[in-house]
């Protein structure tokens, strides 16, 4: 099962992302904020980050350069209403992708399953 990280500071987005991370068959561990991530990366094994890159503490572009160096093979994709901060010269983690807000929860699981090569979406599903 492919597990995902999902860094969001936003309560009910991150709520309403996981839920439907989850339906199409997606373990997903939710923190709050980069901080909290942190130590989850150094003791677990994931496929994708997935953070807001605006957030309190630690934003999601520091969380994922830190990532890189704990988990250098797991993918990233940055969901934002900011989506210019992460195209700043060279600071965004190499091959991650950016999904702006708003975005429908058929877009981002159709990208997620694009970063693993796979369909779990049906029509109807979301």
């Amino acid at each position: 099962m492919i597990r995902i990280l999902l860094a969001e500071d936003d309560n009910s987005m991150r709520e309403y992302l996981t839920r439907a991370l989850e339906k199409v068959g997606y373990h997903v561990t939710a923190v709050d904020c980069g901080t909290a991530a942190l130590p989850l990366l150094e003791s677990e094994s994931f496929d994708l980050l997935l953070t807001d890159i605006v957030m309190p503490e630690m934003d999601g572009i520091e969380l994922a350069q830190r990532a890189g160096r704990i988990a250098p093979d797991m993918r990233v994709m940055f969901i934002t209403g900011f989506a210019a901060v992460a195209l700043k010269g060279g600071i965004t983690h190499p091959n991650a992708k950016v999904l702006s807000k708003p975005f429908h929860l058929r877009d981002l699981v159709l990208e997620v399953d694009r970063i693993f090569g796979l369909g779990t979406v049906a029509e109807g599903d979301l």
